[in-house]
């Protein structure tokens, strides 16, 4: 009998590649469960090629170790066989591990499977040596060789099962259970090999035509490691790019969340917003037709709330709001919801067994509002109106059940304010006339019912004419002409007015630059600014664009904002006041000495004049209270570089005295009223001489 012998390093070696191999199996294993879809046909694909090769080539290394004292070589197509069994248990191997669940039975028939299989492309690399006579095995060497395979199979599924989710420990403890793994596989090769009994005289005929041993253990053990090192990288930087995945999608379902939250709430009180509220007021719609109850819908503004902000300052008005907002949820059940709509609106959706139960919930509000408020080391004092509308009998949809209450609610302030007020059908004919106004507004721009009249801006005492300021008038087609105070309200509740107010900046800078070609070059066009539409984060944008279209210089544009609105937001007005600056537009202050200023703030604000409110010149020439301070504000122009205009001055009386306390520049009836843009050239130049 042909007695055999080993090469040290190749066994060494067959035992690496067979750690390596198990270790990259129990990798694949973790992979493969955590992939979805398609891809995890092709981590299974790959994990089974490269786990196959690796318990291959730890086999054939391993008898690559063994020699004889006769030339060996290995039939190729029965050593490619040995390869592809090792490849296809495999595959076998790694869809076990990765099911769900691995109950005892299937553990038990995938370790037979396994280890036959195991056992069969050993024997099948042995028989690709070819010998003549064929090679006899030792009963219970071979059976044992068997045995270990399949209890290296099982423990093997059942750690790999157990290892496949990654963890803090899991690397570790995948590293040790490869080396016992290895250790298996091995002992079942090595076991194997001891059971091969060969004949004295044997010949290895694959010699003649197989392939020849000499040089292949190095290429099997460089392209092994290499495949099984690629299949690990790969791995890795795979299971690292879905732990970054992962954190990226937690990150983006909180921002969604949060970014979800600021769309449905009120950023200021926290309550839900006017969109949370329809939505709301649907359920609670659908719920009382299915449980034929009612619910109640309030309304509630306010009073005084503008006062406050005018003379305290936005911030403080802010810290009112929320203890009011706090102040609300508290009277309330916190099944019923609570919104606040904007500014001082805020809407309550309740459920109640009758009407009566609203009223007596909207007393307790009024008297909870009506406690002093201490914000910012100042007692305030607000009260509230309320409009309430009930479910089913006041509307039958969110729409009609927000118009009933709205019109409820305007109608307790209409009483006196500080009470509540049900609906009633003749409010109803109010609320339609609003809805109806809202509606037709949003047609009049593309209709071109909306015009503009200009009236003259004359320097102090008779002239000649400064310009002009664009005051808006509806050209309505059965109600005639509508001066702002009929509509802008509307328009300004609705968001609207940010598009009637792009049109009139657009109609009149149109009109500017046809004065400026007919050699009007002295003049400016002034233009007022909601509140809305001076805080909208567009109106700088709006503005360069505007007057780029005309091609008109910016500092022939004149923008007009309140002083109650420039004192808002202080910090953000002074920012978007510079960026209108910095293009060459004018800023004035209307309505001056109607709000709250503070001198530091004020004198720091861009503007190029300030406007005295007519509720001063009124007076001017009969009341020395109202001459006093029409003198501080001319002196405070003056002394901060300011041009004044004095507006609504309407006797000869008032120019006088304006004149004289030298006001630089009159608006008035007096002086000439608005006019369409076709009588104003006209009209300024008889104006100038009438005055004269």
């Amino acid at each position: 009998m042909l007695v055999g012998s080993y090469n040290l390093t190749l066994v060494v070696a067959s035992i690496m590649v067979a750690v390596l191999a198990s270790y990259t199996a129990l990798d694949m294993a973790g992979r493969i469960t955590t992939a979805t879809g398609k891809a995890s046909h092709w981590w299974l694909a790959g994990g089974a090629a490269a786990m196959g090769l690796g318990i291959w080539s730890m086999h054939f290394v391993g008898m690559l170790a063994f020699t004889l004292p006769i030339p060996i070589g290995y039939d190729t197509a029965l050593t490619a066989l040995s390869l592809l069994i090792a490849m296809a248990l495999s595959a076998f191997a790694l869809w076990v591990v990765c099911q769900p669940t691995l109950p005892w039975r299937r553990l038990i028939v995938g370790a037979v499977v396994m280890g036959a299989g195991v056992a069969s492309m050993h024997y099948t690399g042995m028989a690709a040596m070819r010998m003549e006579p064929g090679i006899t095995y030792d009963p219970l060497l071979w059976v044992a060789s068997v045995l270990i395979a399949i209890a290296a199979s099982g423990a093997a599924q059942w750690i790999a099962f157990n290892l496949r989710r990654d963890g803090r420990r899991t690397r570790m403890l995948r590293l040790g259970a490869a080396v016992l793994m290895g250790a298996a596989i091995a002992g079942m090769h090595y076991t194997g090999m001891f059971a091969a009994e060969f004949a004295a005289g044997s010949v290895c005929s694959a010699v003649r035509d197989g392939v020849s041993s000499v040089w292949l253990a190095p290429v099997i053990i460089v392209v092994t490691i290499a495949v099984l090192s690629i299949a690990l990288i790969t791995s890795i930087l795979d299971l690292r790019l879905e732990s970054r995945t992962a954190v990226l999608a937690v990150s983006l379902a909180q921002a969604n969340e949060e970014l979800t939250y600021l769309a449905l709430h009120d950023t200021l009180t926290k309550l839900p917003n006017r969109l949370l509220l329809e939505d709301r007021l649907n359920q609670a719609i659908s719920a009382a037709d299915r449980e034929d109850a009612c619910f109640a819908l309030m309304f509630l503004d306010l009073d005084g709330f503008k006062a406050v902000n005018d003379a305290y300052g936005h911030h403080i008005g802010d810290l009112l709001l929320i203890d009011i907002a706090q102040r609300i949820q508290k009277s309330t059940h916190r099944d019923n919801t609570v919104a606040r709509l904007g500014g001082d609106e805020f809407a309550l959706i309740v459920r109640v067994a009758e009407a009566a139960d609203a009223g007596a919930l909207a007393a307790d509000l009024l008297r909870s509002i009506d406690a002093p408020v201490h914000a910012g080391g100042h007692e305030l004092r607000v009260s509230g109106s309320i409009g309430i509308s009930m479910f089913p009998g006041d509307g039958h949809n969110p729409h009609e059940l927000l118009s009933a209450a709205d019109a409820a609610m305007y109608s307790a302030k209409a009483s006196g304010r500080a009470t509540f007020c049900y609906f009633e059908a003749s409010m109803q004919q109010n609320a339609q006339v609003h809805l109806q106004l809202l509606q037709e507004l949003r047609k009049a721009v593309s209709r071109n019912e909306l015009v503009l009249h200009y009236q003259p801006k004359f320097q102090a005492p008779h002239g000649p004419v400064l310009g002009a300021e664009a005051l808006l008038r509806w050209q309505h087609p059965t109600r005639g002409l509508l001066p702002p105070g009929d509509f802008i309200p509307v328009a300004e509740k609705s968001g609207l007015i940010l598009l009637i107010g792009e049109w009139v900046l657009d109609e009149a800078c149109r009109q500017m630059r046809a004065w400026v070609d007919l050699g009007n070059t002295g003049w400016t066009m002034s233009v007022n600014l909601s509140p809305l539409q001076f805080s909208h984060t567009a109106l700088a944008q709006t503005v360069a664009d505007t007057l780029a279209l005309h091609r008109l210089d910016p500092h022939y544009l004149m923008l007009e904002i309140t002083e109650s609105t420039a004192m808002r937001d202080v910090e953000a007005s002074l920012a978007t006041l510079e960026k209108l600056k910095a293009m060459g537009v004018r800023i004035s202050i209307d309505d001056f000495g109607t709000g709250y200023s503070s001198l530091l703030y004020l004198k720091r604000l861009p503007a190029s004049e300030l406007k005295i409110d007519r509720g001063f010149v009124r007076d001017v020439a009969s009341d020395s209270e109202d001459a006093a301070i029409v003198s501080a504000i001319i002196a405070l122009g003056r002394a901060l570089c300011l041009s004044v205009v004095a507006e609504g001055v309407e006797t000869k009386e008032q120019q006088d005295s304006l004149t004289e306390l030298g006001c630089n520049s009159l608006q008035g009836y007096l002086l000439g009223r608005p006019m369409v843009a076709a009588q104003f050239l006209d009209a300024a130049d008889a104006l100038t001489s009438t005055h004269a």
